[in-house]
């Protein structure tokens, strides 16, 4: 048992330091592997019911219920969330990916089970109860849960946790989508806003770990039936560029439309109890006429892809889908939005598709190709996810001749949200909405990248206020870099500055360091588990010059200076 603690003592403290890949590699294959396992227990939990449920024995076949089952099911959804969540404090009942970058951003990627287990119940009844959103969004939370629970269960440098928090984003996104190169890129775009070696190996292990996972329980099916499709002919690339510009006007509605709603909810004195009341009568009332909304609805999706569905069904969809769906998102019903976005731009690429084929007497791609880009440009604008949502599309239906086309319209809805109606991704904007934000500083970057211990000096020797002097001759021949003066608050003196008053005072027989000539240094206490962006916080926030770093048990390792972080910033930057 001991020289198992000493293994994991180890393995902790090489993991302070921002290049421990082969440590963090085996922590990404092990998250990938929880992960895989939690996200099959959610998918079972998800769709068996459904399966039993439902007339056509389909997950997704809300369309076969009567009418008053599907007026009546999102209403009954949004009490049995009632019943769930008022019960809960506001911090209590977070959730979603919004939650999971507001815990990287203030709390060091520290994601809570409560949170993560709510996120579980809550998601089922939304989806199981036919209200109009995703399941990918909930499965983010989870992965990240996992990944930081993992690290958190394990006692590791809080430095750790935010990178295992992105690889449980991307296995999930792998497992949810069969999509392990979109789920890392999508990890790197949204939760951890970098790209660097570091954090591209563990991401990558645990996404093509999770998705083996879900292979080796579910087979390796495809989420979405795609025929194979290309564009016909360069003429088509001006209607291409027009369905980008229309993606983006819708991107940016949605965007708009949560936030108000996020906002307006937020800030009113609105109990959630009539907010989930009022999502369940809206989703209930629309899906007595369009029952398509009803769910996670890929196989909409599908028939919109397939050619399926005529322009007016389209076009009802879409008006539908695209107001009902922010609104209960913003009025609360914890459930996503990734899964909506590719529904939204799937059906208005389909529309598009139709109206630009009887616009032409040429020849031109199907309407299906036109679904197909419009769900990478709708993904790409609403979550500032240009390249995961180009990744994804190219994954989900194995056509190459999909990149160039989709790379134009991708592009024009990114230039149309973001600069033109200056509008951050989704998650971004709810943050903000609730008072928040999410931005790491290039000096946060660095510092959050490694933990106390990989810079704290561990050669100091504890004193008591007052020393004799045989006792300072004694500690001074140890040659240690500090002296750490007990007491509350503690303080740190230099040995120089004890030496040169022994040898200007031989005779002094009781020398008090709090009192002798000395540069000292007021300290607080801080965690071995800190990353060096929380010991600057420390510094600045207890107004003092050093930290004395404690391990698990309260007892001192090590300590830090301020200048030994300026030196590692400026020594880090410069690199």
């Amino acid at each position: 048992m001991q020289k198992y603690a000493s293994s994991l003592k180890s393995f902790r403290h090489r993991l302070a330091y921002a290049e421990a890949l082969p440590q963090m590699v085996v922590l990404g294959v092990i998250c990938g592997i929880l992960c895989g396992l939690l996200l099959g227990l959610f998918r079972i939990a998800l769709e068996w019911p459904l399966e039993t449920w439902l007339p056509n024995g389909q997950h997704e076949g809300f369309e076969s219920l009567p009418n008053w089952l599907r007026f009546c099911l999102p209403v009954v959804g949004s009490l049995l969330l009632l019943l769930l969540l008022c019960p809960l404090a506001p911090l209590k009942r977070k959730v979603g990916v919004a939650h999971l970058l507001e815990r990287i951003s203030y709390h060091q990627g520290q994601l809570p089970a409560g949170n993560a287990i709510l996120q579980f119940a809550a998601a089922l009844l939304a989806l199981l109860t036919g209200h109009s959103a995703g399941k990918e969004g909930p499965a983010v939370h989870l992965g990240a849960a996992c990944g930081s629970l993992l690290g958190q269960r394990m006692r590791l440098p809080n430095n750790t946790l935010r990178i295992l928090a992105g690889c449980g984003t991307a296995a999930a996104i792998a497992a949810m989508f069969n999509t392990p190169l979109a789920g890392v890129i999508f990890a790197m775009e949204v939760v951890l806003l970098e790209y660097s070696v570091l954090g591209f190996m563990p991401v990558m292990a645990a996404a093509a770990t999770a998705t083996l996972v879900m292979h080796l329980l579910f087979g390796a099916e495809q989420v979405l039936n795609v025929p194979v499709m290309q564009i016909h002919s360069m003429n088509e690339i001006p209607y291409v560029l027009f369905l980008g510009v229309v993606i983006g006007l819708l991107a940016s509605l949605f965007v708009k439309l949560t936030t108000k709603v996020t906002c307006w909810s937020t800030h009113q004195e609105f109990h959630l109890s009539y907010r989930l009341l009022i999502a369940g009568l809206l989703t209930g009332t629309c899906a007595v006429y369009v029952p398509e909304i009803m769910g996670v609805g890929y196989d909409t999706v599908t028939a919109a892809l397939q050619g399926e569905l005529a322009i007016t069904a389209l076009l009802l969809i879409l008006l539908v889908k695209v107001l009902l769906t922010p609104v209960i998102i913003g009025l609360g019903i914890p459930a996503g939005l990734i899964g909506p976005t590719f529904f939204i731009g799937a059906i208005a690429g389909g529309a598009l598709g139709i109206v630009g084929s009887s616009a032409v007497e040429q020849q031109v791609a199907h309407q299906g190709f036109y679904a197909l880009i419009g769900m990478g440009s709708m993904m790409a604008a609403v979550l500032n996810a240009p390249l995961a949502a180009l990744i994804a599309i190219m994954e989900l239906t194995g056509n190459p001749n999909i990149l160039f086309p989709a790379m134009i319209a991708i592009i024009v809805a990114n230039l149309i949200t973001r600069y033109v109606f200056n509008l951050p991704s989704i998650f971004i904007a709810i943050m903000r909405a609730q008072g928040m934000d999410f931005r790491l500083k290039p000096v946060q970057q660095v510092l959050s990248r490694s933990a106390v211990s990989s810079l704290m000096n561990t050669d100091f020797i504890s004193t008591p206020k007052t020393l004799s002097s045989a006792q300072s001759a004694e500690i001074l021949e140890r040659n240690p870099n500090w002296l750490l003066i007990e007491g509350s608050p503690s303080a740190l003196l230099p040995p120089a500055d004890l030496a040169a008053f022994l040898k200007n005072n031989p005779d002094s027989e009781h020398i008090s360091l709090l009192e002798i000539p000395a540069l000292r240094l007021d300290c607080a206490t801080l965690s071995i588990r800190s990353t060096l962006l929380e010991a600057l916080e420390a510094l600045t926030g207890n107004e003092v010059d050093a930290l004395c770093i404690a391990d698990f048990n309260g007892r001192i390792e090590g300590v830090i200076t301020r200048n030994q972080l300026e030196t590692y910033y400026q020594q880090y930057s410069s690199l």
